[in-house]
């Protein structure tokens, strides 16, 4: 049997978990073994209630549902939901963020000040928006209604495609998949796969492009470029990450799930004098706040704030004894937290009107009293101190050093303002390509274990990574996101970083960061002439789970960006639509899916892949 992780800090509290007979993710897994089989291959609908219905993947029974769809129709409808719903999930994000600046331009949300009025005003000018001899609020406001009109826009396109190389678009418009209105592709993909709408597989399939493109290049840029100018564009930063962050003599407060909106306003409420006090008349030494998931890389991106871990540690950081209050927001936060909580002393307090979490303390949080709530959040952390049980806090001393903060304008910035640097340290070798490895952690797989094997052996053949979401605390859990890593890189890519001094992994943020990623290939391939599919970068989630994956796996080959996926998904029901997705979305966009659950392997083919483009481009 595989190991449950390869992190020495998560086996421990597994073990401890087990001991306090706590019931965690891995648990639940082996409990709901062996998995359905018609699920995992994506041949079962329950899009109607003639069913639901299943399709004989060995040809012995029902080749169609009670409609007639076949296993073809099934599949894609099921794989465009997924990108539907992964879709709204970021998109939703950036509405909740670009709602914020709207408030804070108009005065109504005071906690929130502009931070990078650069930024906004170039953001501005990109949307045509005149900035000269004008308030910062005025610009704000008119941007964030601009942006909001994104999401039901009447004008075609979206504004931030125009970042795209024009192949790319004219491509796109060919095909009929240039993303519109975020809102209409969302409910378009649902209205389709209702019963009796769209039965062609290749049909839903493209809208399934358009609405992650929307996805990538609507709703997860207007979220990263928003959350900059509210909270500040980061640049490079130091801090630690790993179970290890968190204090036996302070107040610990975990912030998991998605939003900076709410992260970012606690991170400073827990530095009010007052709470900070009230926390030594408890008996604390102070206030320790720490992240979790992409709230973690959000503010340790910003502020520097330790992050206790990824996805499948939310669990174990409760587990640890020493947790006062995990703080939640929105998405990938397990239903099961409360229940494990109360084994401990552990508050959980959920804060937004869209995700109620039976058995947690519910305070909800709005951008008109942020600083308020905030620190009533904080307070009630503080308070639960006391009720701590010493006999049952276990804290793993596992922790590491990081550098993150790696944002475009970082990245510029480190290049001296250019791109030059990068485009020409690529067609002298010294970096062979660049790959961007995102994503969750997923049970079903040793924790961390493909996203650090796989990336450890592109280091090995100059391939400079960028990483976001829970990949990147994974490798900055291990190490990799420290300048002294480059020592584990080849000779080229060691160079690069050590006269720059950064780390081979760049940690660009939490995952509608993967936007950043986006900007920058979409530079390079600008500064090069050619289209994003010519250019030696490769894409993969090692260890995806979540709908939003889908998404970002499916603009990221929409963008023309090969896209390794290293947990299977449930396609394979379908020869027709595993073949489109594998193989014919090469012809179609220039890129496509590979499959590989083997890290070394999948490594192989990213090299391949970059080997291919550069020889198309006359690179040795």
């Amino acid at each position: 049997m595989a190991p449950k992780s390869v992190d020495k800090a998560s086996l421990s509290m597994i073990k401890k978990a087990a001991a306090d007979d706590v019931t965690t993710v891995w648990d639940r897994l082996a409990a709901q073994k062996p998995q359905c089989g018609f699920g995992k291959l994506g041949i079962c609908c329950r899009n109607c209630n003639m069913g639901p219905c299943r399709i004989d993947p060995f040809g012995n029974g029902p080749q169609e549902g009670v409609c007639g769809a076949t296993a073809d129709t099934i599949v894609a409808r099921n794989v465009l939901r997924a990108i539907a719903s992964g879709a709204a999930s970021h998109s939703d994000h950036g509405r909740g963020i670009a709602m914020t600046l709207y408030h804070a331009a108009k005065g109504e949300a005071k906690d929130y000040p502009i931070k990078d009025t650069s930024k906004l005003k170039a953001i501005a000018a990109e949307l045509g928006i005149a900035v000269d001899d004008r308030k910062t609020e005025d610009i704000a406001l008119e941007v964030a209604k601009q942006l909001l009109e994104e999401f039901g826009c009447l004008k075609g396109r979206l504004d931030f495609t125009n970042r795209v190389p024009a192949k790319r678009r004219e491509l796109w418009a060919k095909l009929g998949i240039t993303p519109r209105g975020i809102d209409q592709e969302v409910i378009e993909s649902m209205h389709r796969t209702h019963i009796g709408v769209d039965n062609d597989y290749a049909s839903l399939l493209l809208q399934g492009m358009r609405t992650a493109l929307s996805d990538g290049w609507g709703g997860s840029t207007i979220a990263t470029e928003l959350s900059d100018v509210l909270f500040g564009t980061p640049q490079p930063v130091k801090g630690q990450s790993n179970l290890g962050v968190l204090r036996e003599d302070q107040v610990n407060i975990v912030l998991h799930g998605h939003e900076p909106t709410l992260s970012d306003v606690i991170v400073a409420a827990a530095r009010d004098p007052e709470l900070v006090e009230l926390a030594k008349s408890k008996g604390a030494a102070g206030i320790n706040v720490c992240g979790m998931c992409c709230t973690g890389n959000e503010i340790l991106m910003r502020h520097g704030v330790p992050v206790a871990g990824n996805f499948l540690q939310q669990e174990l950081a409760i587990v640890t004894g020493a947790v006062e209050a995990m703080i939640v927001d929105i998405q990938c936060i397990m239903p099961a937290l409360p229940q494990v909580a109360k084994c401990y002393h552990t508050k959980i307090i959920s804060t937004s009107p869209k995700a109620k979490f039976p058995g947690a303390e519910h305070m909800e949080f709005n951008e008109h009293n942020a600083m308020e709530v905030a620190k009533d959040i904080v307070r009630a952390a503080v308070e639960n101190f006391p009720n701590r049980r010493p006999e049952k806090v276990n804290i793993p001393s596992e922790k590491m050093e990081y550098m993150a903060g790696f944002s475009a304008e970082a990245i510029l910035a480190a290049l001296g303002g250019s791109l030059d640097p990068l485009v020409d340290a690529i067609k002298a070798g010294s970096i062979k390509g660049i790959a961007a490895i995102v994503g969750c952690n997923n049970p079903k797989y040793t924790q961390d274990r493909s996203h650090l094997n796989y990336t450890r052996r592109l280091l090995k053949e100059d391939v400079l990574v960028v990483a976001t979401g829970c990949a990147a605390i994974a490798c900055g859990k291990d190490g990799l996101l420290r300048p002294e890593a480059a020592a584990e890189a080849g000779h080229g890519l060691r160079a690069v970083c050590e006269s720059l001094g950064i780390p081979p992994v760049l940690h660009m943020g939490s995952c509608v960061d993967i936007s950043r990623i986006l900007f920058v290939a979409s530079a390079i391939a600008n500064t090069l002439n050619v289209d994003i599919s010519d250019l030696p970068v490769v894409a993969a989630a090692p260890e995806w789970m979540s709908e939003k994956a889908v998404s970002i796996g499916v603009y990221a080959v929409a963008s023309g960006i090969f896209t390794i996926l290293g947990t299977v998904p449930p396609v394979l029901g379908s020869k027709k639509v595993t073949e489109l997705l594998t193989k014919g979305a090469e012809d179609m966009v220039g890129a496509a899916f590979a499959i590989e659950e083997d890290p070394e392997k999948a490594a192989d083919l990213a090299l391949k892949h970059i080997a291919k483009k550069r020889a198309a481009l006359g690179l040795s």
